[in-house]
């Protein structure tokens, strides 16, 4: 048993006792067997219990050590990131509600947002710097349903990809503001120093207050104003005293998915840009019959005229042009005063100037001369003779003032288009949104 050494108290065992490729000794009361460099406990005589120990040798050393167990290596992978879209779990969100996509135990890799509705169009979004969110930058649509397809990878890489159905609201109804007046109309000549600002909704509005707050002013120069709601349809901005000439005014009205009472939601945003030009205000004076006309507060010129009738008063106060007709057909049936009645009358009317929206002009009357400077005989309106009509008409247009006294007739109602200068502007200041 050549380079065998015993171990403790261990006693040889005879050569003989080598066995093809094993050794065998005792030690104390232990049979052990060495099979090629394995080391085997064959039995315990007191204990009477059969062990296997298992120990590898040195190679060369070919001593006995002490036994134990190595682990292999183990590697930790991290999870799968997750995805949400929390629009994605609830009940049909506003348009106005962006959708939001997040990712959680990863980074997001692509985003697309698509509308099956309108062709598959992709939604724009904007991806946050630190990759865990991605946010919807476009206005959604009423009543659509939006597919939302998000990849992410977690720190190792591994890629997961989740779809997602967003959908939108469907109001009742919904309603637009429209600006008065239209910006194509004046844009080549601008308005004149008395025209409110106007959104006119195309259905009632109920949420006044809150619709109010959407409603925006700019103007450059600088000049304070305040809305005021002539009715149920039409907000109206103005300042406390006519604009200054040169005053360029930006209007906006951000009322897209805006609740405006009654189960009508705004259709849609709007914006107008105007420009105010010279001031022109017409002075007409019941009382001397004449009508002066200031340009930028200097008197230009002064006419003979003739206004409404003890019977048919015209209106006092501010009135606004809000338009210009070359010639219409004036009918008083119109107002209720139709044929069979005294009073009636239909004619075609030149060189019109609408100052009021229940009839009241600044014509030409060719048929009132006689009258013009020294007696009030129109039916309300402002009566002029065919060349000084010509010369207003040529002069004003929508947005200047003609201001009405001593008519003996009642004040322009706020509604009347435009009766807005005829509120004192404590009054209009304070508002009457909430009224």
């Amino acid at each position: 048993m050549d380079g065998f050494t015993q171990v403790g108290q261990g006693r040889r065992v005879s050569d003989r006792k080598l066995r093809g490729d094993r050794w065998q000794y005792e030690d104390g009361e232990t049979l052990i067997e060495i099979r090629k460099k394995v080391v085997v406990t064959l039995r315990t005589r007191t204990a009477g219990i059969v062990a296997v120990v298992a120990l590898t040798f040195l190679a060369t050393a070919c001593t006995i050590g002490d036994t134990g167990t190595s682990e292999p290596p183990t590697t930790t992978q991290a999870a799968p990131a997750s995805i949400a879209v929390p629009a994605a779990a609830g009940a049909p969100i506003n348009p106005t509600t962006p959708i939001v996509v997040t990712a959680t135990g990863g980074r997001l890799t692509t985003v697309t947002v698509t509308n099956p509705a309108d062709a598959g169009a992709p939604v724009s979004g904007a991806l946050a710097p630190d990759g865990t969110s991605w946010t919807s930058t476009a206005p959604l649509g009423y009543g659509s349903t939006y597919t939302v397809v998000a990849d992410a990878a977690n720190p190792d890489g591994a890629p997961v990809e989740q779809t997602f159905t967003v959908t939108t609201m469907t109001p009742d109804s919904t309603a637009y503001a429209n600006v008065v007046p239209a910006p194509e109309v004046v844009a080549d000549t601008g308005i004149g120093v008395g025209q409110p600002m106007v959104f006119q909704f195309t259905a009632p509005v109920a949420n006044k207050a809150a619709v109010q707050e959407r409603l925006h002013v700019t103007t450059t120069p600088p000049q304070p104003g305040a809305w005021y709601w002539t009715d149920d349809q039409n907000a109206h901005y103005r300042a406390a005293n006519y604009w200054a000439p040169g005053t360029k005014i930006h209007i906006e009205a951000d009322v897209f998915g805006v609740d405006l009472g009654d189960g009508v939601f705004g259709a849609e945003n709007n914006a107008a840009d105007y420009t105010v030009h010279d001031s022109w205000v017409a002075k007409a004076d019941g009382a001397s019959e004449v009508l002066t006309v200031f340009h930028n507060g200097v008197q230009e010129t002064s006419m003979p005229m003739s206004l409404g009738s003890p019977d048919h008063p015209s209106h006092e106060g501010p009135h606004v042009v809000s338009d210009r007709q070359q010639s219409i057909i004036m009918d008083s049936c119109t107002y209720g005063v139709c044929a069979g009645d005294p009073d009636y009358y239909r004619e075609k009317v030149d060189l019109n100037l609408r100052i009021s929206n229940d009839g009241e002009f600044v014509h030409s009357a060719p048929w009132s001369v006689g009258d013009q400077g020294n007696s009030n005989v129109s039916h309300g309106c402002v009566n002029l003779a065919p060349a000084n009509a010509q010369w207003m008409f040529d002069h004003f247009g929508i947005g200047d003032v003609v201001e009405i006294t001593n008519s003996g007739g009642p004040i322009l109602p706020v509604w009347d288009t435009y009766g807005d200068w005829e509120v004192p502007w404590a009054e209009w200041q304070a508002g009457n949104a909430t009224g």
